[in-house]
């Protein structure tokens, strides 16, 4: 028999918006993980907002909100609200009710900066790693550290001259630098950057991860600005912040073969294992004793150091940062904080999927 496919709107739903997401959809274990993260930080909350006065956006609702706009990929906070308004899914992992108001996308990213000024993206990121640590799913033994270029939101374009530019530069022996004499009129902390000789120079920021090399879990994330010795220092900051002990072993791509940062890591404690040059005029950077390149524990190190470029590709697909939406260095950082965090509990997810 033919179905009628007249529409008539009910009165009342007794079906509620727990009732309609499945027992086994992924984002119910996310959320319940997201939660017990949040509760931690409540403290934390209360110290950015006033007593008194108009209630805003409840800030465990906008970092559940963030949450989705990395794990969905919305590229901007117009297209998450549109979302929000229609999608019981969305609704259900952020906290509103079926009748709840949508807020504005404006209002919606002027609360997120509040937020930013707390440093809530670092205290949530230890907080999901913290209740990863109890799973047992962080090695404290096997590291690696990597960075990838993050275009920043200007045009080469906006580059001009400094109204005054400094007598000593920041380059060797005090030589004036192009980051010295112009900035960006878009994004000040924005520098020219490119990621080969063959490429175009463009403004740019770095973001940097430390991961642990057993499942490939994010245990550092910062960013910071493009240039030469970048990668290296933010590799050093990483280290000294990781929690407990910081690894046994560190591996790297050639990037990292450099005399100083090589002896900064033997200080530490931390065997080197970064890649060497083959063959030609570069092999002389080499820095590694025999007994470091010829271990075992190298090649391992060397093969599961691919792992993070899964979390760069993760990234940069999904929480948007093939271009960053925000501007200054701060701020790239606090949201390239929360995307490490999702790609955290994403990872997290289908690992503990795979063991079941």
């Amino acid at each position: 028999m033919r179905g009628n496919d007249g529409q008539q709107d009910g009165v009342f739903s007794y079906v509620s918006l727990e009732q309609r997401v499945p027992a086994s959809h992924p984002l119910r274990a996310i959320r319940k993980m997201v939660d017990e993260a949040l509760g931690q930080l409540s403290g934390r909350f209360e110290q950015l907002y006033a007593a008194t006065g108009r209630p805003s956006i409840a800030p465990e609702k906008l970092l559940r909100a963030l949450l989705l706009q990395a794990l969905y990929g919305k590229r901007s906070e117009r297209l998450l609200m549109e979302e929000l308004d229609y999608s019981l899914l969305f609704r259900w992992f952020v906290g509103l009710a079926m009748d709840d108001e949508v807020w504005d996308a404006t209002v919606f990213s002027k609360n997120r900066d509040r937020l930013i000024g707390g440093e809530i993206a670092s205290q949530f990121f230890l907080a999901v790693q913290g209740q990863l640590a109890s799973s047992g799913l962080l090695s404290d033994e096997h590291f690696t550290v990597d960075g990838t270029m993050l275009e920043a939101w200007a045009s080469r374009r906006s580059f001009h001259a400094k109204a005054e530019p400094p007598q000593r530069g920041s380059g060797q022996g005090g030589k004036r630098l192009l980051r010295d004499t112009h900035e960006s009129g878009s994004d000040p902390e924005a520098r020219l950057y490119r990621k080969c000789n063959a490429g175009a120079a463009k403004p740019s920021y770095l973001g940097h991860v430390l991961m642990e090399n057993q499942h490939g879990l994010i245990v550092g994330a910062c960013v910071s600005e493009a240039g030469t010795r970048a990668e290296r220092e933010a590799a050093l900051r990483l280290l000294d912040g990781a929690r407990g002990q910081p690894g046994r072993t560190l591996a790297a791509d050639k990037q990292y073969q450099e005399r100083e940062f090589v002896r900064a890591l033997r200080e530490r404690g931390i065997v080197p294992h970064i890649a060497e040059y083959e063959r030609g005029q570069l092999q002389r950077r080499n820095s590694l004793r025999a007994e470091e390149r010829n271990s075992v524990e190298f090649v391992r190190s060397q093969r599961k150091r691919k792992l993070v470029e899964q979390s760069f590709a993760w990234i940069k697909h999904w929480a948007g940062f093939r271009q960053v939406k925000l501007r200054s260095r701060r701020k790239v950082e606090w949201l390239f904080q929360i995307a490490a965090a999702a790609y955290n509990l994403v990872r997290w997810n289908r690992l503990r999927l795979s063991v079941a």
